[in-house]
């Protein structure tokens, strides 16, 4: 009895064992099209383009300075608003130190005494000119330092005028202490405020920026490409524009400017570029918006595309993995043409519907 139980029990785990060595083998090789992953040949289209990262700004941008000292009297305008050239911005008031206006006015005092002298010389001179003791020459050289005198009562004059009213006229040209727009545009940016201290623009000093303004209808994307990109970049090609803050925004450009010299970007070496917008699709831009510039280097509209993972490429032959319609497989050598590192054109080799095998996930060790 014990035998006979011993014997079924035995011929049952064989009889299990063989049920599961079918059913593996029924797995296996259950037609390879079922399990093995595939893409489908298409027509697509295939764009190589280079990355440009910068921001939207405008082509004309001035800063407003001043070209007298004191502070800031008025605001005539704010930011934002639109100014014509030639239009008042803001009224700078005069604000000697005591020191500088008593020296301005003993330069006024010193000035006239000088000419009173210089008048009286002159007038003695000319009495004994008419007798015969003084030469031309003495006379000519007395008058020329009176001509010089008077001038610079004038300008000490001029300068005592500006100290206490702030404007003054000089060959009947009007000096006031108002600063004018340059450029019919907007303000972008306003510096200074009522009170503030100006230093004045000129040839030792930067002077105060009182204001940043630009001209908004004409706006470029400034930005870098990496190196990697910039020497199959040239001048004239079609650039798509993406705005950080608009993600629907369509906006299109043409790159205008390549620099010649690099600079050094977090531990990375970029070229700077210019993109001049062509197109915006009706979006309003405002100066400063972040954005990426897809320049576009080569472009094949409606070609036979696959993507890059299934191709194996071995010295400069591209091979690839065909499903045939009977399940079974072939390998096949294409023709690649243009890439964007995604996908791949193919020129010669494939043709439009065919499955390829993509190749197994690679083993992480």
């Amino acid at each position: 009895m014990k035998r006979r139980t011993k014997f079924i029990i035995t011929t049952l785990a064989i009889t299990v064992i063989a049920v599961s060595a079918i059913a593996v083998g029924v797995s296996r090789g259950s037609g390879r099209g079922d399990d093995v992953k595939t893409v489908t040949v298409s027509r697509q289209t295939v764009v190589d383009k280079a990355l440009a990262v910068g921001r939207i700004e405008p082509e004309i941008e001035v800063t407003v300075k001043s070209q007298i000292s004191g502070v800031v009297g008025r605001l005539l305008h704010d930011e934002g608003d639109f100014v014509r050239a030639g239009e008042p911005l803001l009224e700078i008031k005069p604000n000697p130190t005591p020191l500088e206006l008593a020296d301005a006015r003993r330069q006024l005092e010193l000035r006239q005494v000088e000419i009173d002298n210089l008048s009286r010389d002159l007038e003695r001179q000319r009495a004994l000119k008419e007798q015969g003791l003084v030469s031309d020459r003495e006379f000519q050289e007395t008058e020329q330092q009176y001509a010089e005198r008077r001038i610079q009562l004038q300008m000490a004059l001029e300068r005592l005028s500006l100290l206490e009213e702030g404007k003054l006229t000089v060959a009947d040209a009007a000096v006031e202490t108002v600063v004018r727009s340059t450029i019919a545009g907007f303000i972008l940016e306003k510096t200074v405020e009522v009170g503030d201290p100006v230093v004045p623009l000129s040839t030792y000093q930067e002077g105060t920026v009182l204001m940043t303004m630009a001209e908004m209808n004409r706006l470029m994307f400034r930005g870098t490409v990496d190196e990697i990109d910039v020497g199959r970049l040239r001048e004239g090609m079609p650039v798509e524009i993406k705005i950080g803050a608009l993600p629907e925004a369509r906006v299109k450009g043409r790159l205008s400017r390549i620099s010649l010299k690099a600079r050094t970007e977090d531990n990375s070496t970029v070229f700077p570029v210019e993109i001049m917008l062509t197109e915006t699709g009706g979006t309003t831009l405002r100066a400063g918006y972040s954005a990426n510039a897809d320049v576009i280097i080569d472009r094949r509209d409606s070609v036979l595309v696959i993507p890059e993972r299934v191709v194996t490429v071995t010295g400069d032959t591209a091979r690839v993995t065909v499903l045939l319609p009977d399940g079974t497989s072939e390998e096949r050598i294409i023709t690649r043409g243009l890439s964007d590192a995604i996908n791949l054109e193919v020129i010669d080799g494939l043709r439009e519907g065919e499955k390829l095998v993509e190749p197994p996930p690679r083993e992480i060790k």
